[in-house]
C-alpha cells in the first residue's frame, strides 16, 4: 500500500484513518466525526460481512440502503446487490467544447429551455424511442450492429422485468430526477464544457430491486445484521443471474449518457449556430460511480462494488461534481492502491432530502443559485447546495487519489 494508516485521535486525522470501533479493514479519506453515526454503523455492518477483504470510505460519504454512499467495497467470492445501489451504473460524463464564455448570451434561458425539450426529465421518456444509429456518435465506440445486440440482450434478463421492454427503450437517453442534472459549465481559462449526470433509468432501479429480493431470501444471508446487505456467492446461478442482469444495466447506463450527450451537443451546436457560431467538441469523459468491477489487490482478485465512488487508477479522468450552483471538478486518479484506485463521485449529501424540504424555501434555493440559470422552486429544494458538503472540502481530503484537471462553474443547470 502506498500510505499509512493513522489511527482516529483527538486531532483532526490524517487521511487514510481507520474506522474506530471495528477490528475490520475499514480505511477512511473522511473525519468520523463529521459522519452521521447511522452512516458509521453501516459500515461497520459492512467489515463485518465474513465475505469482505476491506472498505474504503470517500470523503463525501453518507447513509445509504443497506451500504453507505460514497463506499467501496473489495468482497472475495461474494458481491453484495446494495452495495451497487438501485441506480446501476450512475456515472457521469462531460465534454470540453471550443466555446468560450465570452460567446454566451446574457439570457440563457432559452437554451434551457430548448435542453429540457430535447431531454425528458423526471419520470419521462421519449414519445418516439430515440434512434442512436441517427445521432452520429462515435461508430468505433457504439456500433449499429452493437446496438442490435444490446437490445437482443434485454430478452435474457430476470424476468420480473420482462414487461418493461417499451419503457426501456424510451427513457433511453433520459435524465431522471433527483441528483442528476445536465449543466454548461465554463473553466478557468474560460472555455465552456457540457456535462451530464445520469444512470440506469427505472429499469436499472427494478433490476436492482428484484435481485436484491433474491438475495434476502437465501439462507446464508438469515443472520447479517442488515437483511439488505444480502449477498450472492459465486458459483451460484443466483450470482450468474445478477451479473448478467447487472453488466447489461451498466451498459444501458453508459449508452443511456452517450445518447443524452448526443442529443445535448446537437440542441448547443444547433443553438449556437443559429447566432453564427460553429462548435468543435473535445473526447468526452465518462465515468460510472455504482457499479461492479474485478480488480486485484495485494495479489488477492476481489469484486469491487463503488456505490458514490469512481475508479481512480493512475491516469484514469474523472468527474466530481458538487451541486446546483456550486460546480464540479474534473480529475485525474493517482492509482492509490490504499484505496483500491477510488475517489468520491461527488460532494455527497449532509442532510436529508425531507431534512432539506423541511429546512430551506424556494426563496433560499434562488438566493443559493444566484447567477445560474436553472429552476428555482419548491420542487427541487431537496437539491440546494446547502444540502451538500462542501466540495472543495472534499476534493482537499482526496489529494493523494486524484489531482485536479480543471475546475468547473455552472453556469446553465437541467433538473428533473
Amino acid at each position: 500500500m502506498t500510505l499509512p494508516i493513522h489511527e482516529f485521535e483527538t486531532t483532526r486525522p490524517e487521511f487514510p484513518t481507520r474506522l474506530p470501533g471495528t477490528d475490520a479493514d475499514v480505511l477512511m479519506w473522511a473525519d468520523p466525526r463529521e459522519v452521521e453515526p447511522a452512516a458509521l454503523a453501516q459500515l461497520r455492518n459492512i467489515g463485518a460481512l465474513p465475505w469482505v477483504v476491506g472498505v474504503r470510505v470517500m470523503p463525501d460519504v453518507h447513509l445509504g440502503k443497506g451500504a453507505t454512499v460514497g463506499s467501496v467495497i473489495a468482497m472475495s467470492q461474494a458481491v453484495a446487490p446494495a452495495a451497487v445501489g438501485v441506480d446501476i451504473g450512475c456515472g457521469m460524463a462531460a465534454v470540453r467544447t471550443s466555446l468560450r464564455l465570452d460567446d454566451l448570451p446574457d439570457d440563457l434561458h432559452p437554451l434551457r429551455v430548448a435542453i429540457e425539450r430535447a431531454v425528458p426529465v423526471g419520470f419521462a421518456g421519449h414519445q418516439v424511442p430515440v434512434d442512436p444509429t441517427g445521432l452520429g456518435m462515435p461508430r468505433a465506440d457504439f456500433p449499429a450492429e452493437g446496438w442490435a445486440r444490446f437490445w437482443t440482450g434485454f430478452d435474457q434478463l430476470d424476468q420480473r422485468v420482462a414487461d418493461q421492454a417499451k419503457k426501456a427503450r424510451s427513457q433511453l437517453g433520459t435524465l431522471g430526477g433527483g441528483n442528476h442534472f445536465i449543466e454548461l459549465c465554463s473553466d478557468d481559462e474560460g472555455a465552456l464544457w457540457v456535462m451530464l449526470h445520469s444512470g440506469s433509468r427505472g429499469i436499472g432501479n427494478l433490476l436492482a430491486q428484484a435481485h436484491i429480493e433474491t438475495a434476502r431470501a437465501l439462507p446464508h444471508n438469515a443472520d447479517l445484521p442488515d437483511r439488505d446487505l444480502a449477498v450472492f456467492l459465486a458459483g451460484t446461478p443466483e450470482m450468474d443471474a445478477y451479473r448478467r442482469d447487472l453488466f447489461w444495466a451498466q451498459d444501458y447506463a453508459l449508452r443511456n449518457r452517450a445518447v443524452m450527450m448526443a442529443l445535448v451537443q446537437g440542441v448547443v451546436g444547433g443553438w449556437f449556430r443559429e447566432r453564427g457560431l460553429a462548435i468543435d467538441w473535445g473526447q468526452t469523459v465518462q465515468c460510472h460511480h455504482n457499479y461492479v468491477a474485478e480488480e486485484s489487490y495485494d495479489g488477492i482478485d476481489v469484486l469491487v462494488t463503488r456505490k458514490g465512488a469512481i475508479r481512480a487508477g493512475a491516469g484514469d479522468l474523472g468527474l466530481i461534481p458538487g451541486s446546483m450552483g456550486t460546480g464540479s471538478y474534473v480529475v485525474r486518479g493517482l492509482g492509490n492502491e490504499a484505496s483500491y484506485c477510488s475517489a468520491s463521485h461527488g460532494a455527497g449529501r449532509r442532510m436529508s432530502r425531507n431534512a432539506a424540504r423541511k429546512r430551506f424555501t424556494a426563496e433560499d434555493l434562488a438566493a443559493q443559485t444566484a447567477g445560474v440559470e436553472c429552476r428555482k422552486d419548491a420542487g427541487v429544494v431537496d437539491e440546494i447546495p446547502a444540502a451538500y458538503k462542501d466540495l472543495d472540502a472534499v476534493i482537499a481530503a482526496q489529494s493523494d487519489l486524484v489531482e485536479v484537471v480543471a475546475r468547473l462553474s455552472t453556469l446553465l443547470c437541467v433538473k428533473g
